[in-house]
């Protein structure tokens, strides 16, 4: 299989090895609760970033494009930036019942989002390689909400210092700095927001 694989694969790989370390930073840190663990979790989501932005850049530049490449992208991306960033902030102290259906709620909006993109791209890039803009925001975008765990986390205000606080609805709680989560799967899968693709 490696063998049909593209140079921009490799650097695809690395964007989900990123998130998948991400994920097992997040589990370390709930079992020793060594801050610096879920801090290590953050720093690795903007590095998958990079990978995600050279992925893209390596295959126009070598102009090798494929069917595989996408779907390898995409996948990279749910891990990367729809799971990890759900799971950092259930690890950051976000787990109330309403804060893990709005995670997951998240998450179904990223796959949502790559699904749709995936189904669309090509009548969206005109025939070309590229796409000319997203439909609504980018699941990479969630690296913003990785950095507001990131600064609390530096802060020491994670777990029952959580920023904000939480209420109780019902059967279960809601921290309300899970709403940003929510706001960010809402707009991913919005069809009226269109931003250019760089």
């Amino acid at each position: 299989m490696l063998r049909g694989f593209h140079l921009a694969d490799f650097f695809t790989l690395a964007n989900a090895a990123c998130g998948t370390i991400a994920l097992f930073l997040v589990i370390a840190y709930v079992e020793t609760g060594d801050v610096r663990r879920l801090l290590g979790a953050t720093a690795l989501i903007p590095v998958a970033l990079a990978f995600d932005v050279l992925d893209g850049r390596v295959a126009r530049w070598r102009r090798k494009h494929s069917v595989l490449g996408r779907e390898l992208d995409s996948l990279a991306d749910v891990i990367s930036f729809g799971v990890a960033p759900a799971v950092i902030a259930y690890g950051a102290g976000m787990r109330g019942l309403w804060d893990q259906a709005i995670l997951v709620y998240f998450v179904a909006c990223g796959v949502s989002r790559l699904a749709r993109f995936n189904v669309t791209a090509e009548d969206l890039s005109a025939g070309g390689a590229k796409v000319a803009y997203f439909e609504g925001t980018p699941i990479p975008s969630s690296v913003v909400l990785v950095g507001v765990v990131a600064a609390l986390a530096w802060a020491g205000r994670v777990g029952d210092a959580l920023v904000l606080g939480a209420v109780q609805l019902g059967p279960g709680q809601l921290h309300l700095l899970t709403l940003l989560w929510a706001v960010s799967g809402s707009l991913m899968i919005s069809k009226t927001i269109r931003i250019p693709k760089i």
